[in-house]
């Protein structure tokens, strides 16, 4: 995208994917489509990526540790306390700080985030640009150092915590774009003004989409139904749904059954998309399922799953009926991603960020849960019918099956694309621009 034609400077954090991943879809509206990390920018200050450098390897440690039996679970529920998500009701005033917000802003106060905000400020541009981040840190910083533009925070999960908000929420002017009406009420208990409080929708790629009509998703969806409801017995109970949201179904699907597993950041949960393709392998060698499996950018855990494929004897399935997406780099692994998404039928992961992409008509397998605004992921999934747990990842051949014959992850196909909103992207857009 030209210079000129640029809205707003959108700012992520490359800790794990999620930020990242809410960005994405948003980066058009930045100078030369390019997002911002706050903490792996150029010309950095070695100060502020040391400080940003400790947080991330301090959450990377803590989510692997987690999987070592006993004292994983102990240690990280003393973490998790931290940043934990307090019950919703009864409905409270929430607006006190917490001691992870309180220390934030002490770093701040230290200088810490200056020379981005002021790198921003001073742009070489007529005037000052709208600045939108998926990581309250740097909404923080904007405010701290006075960013004399408008200061928007993209909400990446079904609920947050109050280190979401600043030490004042009543006085400061961050504007939030809510993904749900659950982050709207949350905002407001935490003592956001109810004029900096938007309700948007997550942001979903374009790329899956189409246009506000939606053609690409309704194609996809409607290819989709056909592999999740091979006795067609969600479409002989709802027909006049289908065709009301979708359209007439083709009479055939474009592709095999397909089913993804995603791989967060960290790499926890490899070892659950193994013990899957282990269960799976004959119908993957069959050509009756295909298997896509998300390494991201990790190079680690792409030997992994190429390892673990040579030993279960499917080397052969590679780039046919097992397909691992990886990339160098983050903008080409959400490309990748993305595409691999048209032809998706299910998407196993854990309820991170991917939980909003059943807007997109695809069912949830859910993994379990890595902290505390994962288990409030995991709820939403649940309260809107789009995300089924999983069973033991060692019987997935039969439970699979189950589901796939009780029309049960067609159902769920439905319920994510009606229920979730799809329009965060557009809303965005028009909001940046107007004001």
């Amino acid at each position: 995208m030209k210079e000129k034609n640029s809205k707003a400077w959108v700012v992520s954090v490359n800790m794990g994917y999620g930020h990242q991943r809410t960005a994405y879809p948003l980066a058009h509206l930045a100078p030369e489509g390019k997002v911002i990390n706050a903490n792996d920018y150029e010309r950095i200050l070695d100060s502020d990526r040391i400080t940003w450098e400790t947080n991330r390897q301090f959450y990377e440690f803590i989510s692997n540790f987690k999987r070592i039996p006993l004292i994983g679970d102990f240690f990280f529920g003393i973490f998790d306390k931290f940043q934990k998500i307090l019950s919703f009701y009864p409905k409270r005033d929430l607006s006190r700080p917490n001691l992870i917000l309180k220390q934030l802003f002490s770093t701040i106060k230290n200088g810490w985030g200056r020379h981005l905000i002021e790198k921003l400020s001073a742009s070489g541009r007529e005037k000052p640009m709208p600045l939108i981040t998926t990581f309250f840190t740097p909404a923080f910083m904007a405010e701290s150092f006075n960013y004399p533009e408008n200061i928007y925070c993209v909400i990446c999960d079904a609920d947050l915590s109050r280190s979401w908000v600043s030490l004042n929420p009543s006085q400061s002017r961050i504007k939030y774009f809510a993904p749900n009406n659950r982050v709207v009420y949350r905002l407001g208990l935490y003592g956001v003004k109810k004029e900096n409080i938007f309700l948007t929708g997550y942001p979903l790629p374009k790329e899956n989409l189409g246009s506000q009509k939606l053609e690409i998703l309704k194609y996809d969806l409607g290819h989709r139904l056909r592999n999740l409801d091979p006795r067609r017995i969600y479409q002989g109970r709802y027909f006049p749904l289908i065709k009301n949201y979708v359209g007439d179904l083709p009479l055939k699907a474009n592709h095999p059954l397909t089913i993804m597993f995603a791989i967060g950041g960290a790499g926890a949960q490899k070892e659950i998309a193994i013990s899957a393709v282990k269960s799976l392998s004959k119908k993957i060698k069959r050509g009756k399922i295909k298997m896509i499996l998300v390494a991201g950018i990790k190079t680690f855990i792409k030997e992994f799953f190429l390892k673990k494929i040579k030993y279960l004897g499917l080397e052969n399935c590679l780039n046919k009926n097992i397909e691992i997406i990886w990339a160098p780099d983050i903008e080409n692994y959400f490309k990748k991603f993305n595409e691999a998404l048209r032809t998706t039928d299910v998407l196993w992961t854990k309820p991170s960020e991917l939980s909003f992409y059943t807007g997109l008509g695809i069912p949830i397998i859910i993994s379990p849960s890595i902290g505390s605004q994962e288990d409030f992921n995991r709820e939403w999934l649940l309260r809107h019918g789009s995300g089924i747990p999983q069973e033991n990842p060692k019987y997935t051949d039969e439970w699979l099956s189950d589901f796939l014959s009780s029309g049960s992850l067609a159902n769920a196909a439905m319920h994510g694309f009606i229920e979730t909103k799809k329009y965060g992207t557009f809303n965005i857009e028009k909001i940046v621009q107007k004001i």
